[in-house]
């Protein structure tokens, strides 16, 4: 129940990340935006330090910066896809991929869900297409570059979920700073690189900050649910994040929301009810 909890806690906090970082990229440049999102993640688990600990271990290190690679590439391209927009529609595509691959490693790991859990876990796969697909009349259709940007952000995603359950469980926050810290590097980096295609428009700072603020948060409540639950359950409900990034689209944007999605929302609830008697 607790892992639950804080794995529906990640998700909404991923969702509005996810819906402030795309909104923040309409307005200037996606490595601009990300320059401001990434290090106001790294501050936010540099704070949280001395709460909950941190042992960098060799384990603690080397899968703290894959995950900081993955996280660099998950804000560039979930960012950028999301500006492209539209994000009722591209968000299936994400949300699949970043909950299949980590299900996958789970199962493949050894883990073992009861009868009920073993309903519950398609249930919540579906709940994930329905709640985060969006068509029919009044919405746009994305591009060919939309779709391949939203499976390239999806399959980031979900390797810096499956990096940062593979850290050591007794390493606190440490995952999170070297992860941050990394992905922070890489976009610095990336951003000097190609300056002169940055453009000049200013980005929005309070909008990207509080992504990154947002974003470090999501990646907390997983890793600490991820420890004390099974990954392929995890990140299932993790995965449901589009739900808060498609009801803030439709009360700020405006974008419709597909019947299909509110049954998604329905089934959602079922499925983590089901999923919580495992």
């Amino acid at each position: 129940m607790i892992a639950l909890l804080l794995a529906l806690g990640s998700s909404l906090a991923y969702g509005c990340a996810d819906f402030l970082g795309g909104l923040g990229a309409q307005k200037a440049h996606v490595l601009r935006t990300v320059m401001i999102a990434a290090p106001a993640s790294l501050v936010v688990e540099l704070l949280l330090w001395p709460v909950l600990g941190a042992s960098f271990s060799a384990g603690a290190l080397g899968w703290g910066a894959a995950s900081g690679v993955a996280s660099a590439a998950a804000f560039t391209l979930l960012y950028r896809t999301l500006a492209i927009g539209p994000m009722n529609v591209l968000s299936p595509v994400t949300a699949l991929v970043s909950a299949a691959l980590p299900v996958g490693v789970g199962l493949l790991q050894g883990e073992r869900l009861s009868v009920v859990g073993l309903v519950g876990l398609p249930l919540a796969l579906m709940a994930v297409v329905l709640v985060s697909a969006g068509h029919g009349a009044g919405t746009a259709r994305p591009s060919r570059t939309a779709l391949l940007l939203a499976f390239g952000a999806g399959a980031a995603i979900a390797l810096q979920l499956i990096f940062l359950h593979q850290a050591p469980s007794d390493s606190g926050v440490a995952p999170l700073i070297v992860g941050r810290a990394v992905s922070s590097g890489v976009t610095l980096a990336a951003a000097g690189v190609m300056y002169r295609r940055l453009g000049s428009e200013r980005p929005a700072y309070a909008m990207s900050a509080a992504a990154g603020v947002l974003d470090s948060v999501a990646n907390l409540l997983f890793l600490l649910a991820a420890r004390s639950g099974d990954l392929a359950v995890v990140a299932l409900i993790v995965a449901l994040y589009p739900a808060s990034t498609i009801l803030l689209a439709r009360g700020v944007l405006a974008e419709r929301v597909h019947r299909g999605q509110l049954v998604g929302l329905g089934t959602a609830a079922v499925a983590v009810s089901l999923l919580t008697l495992t």
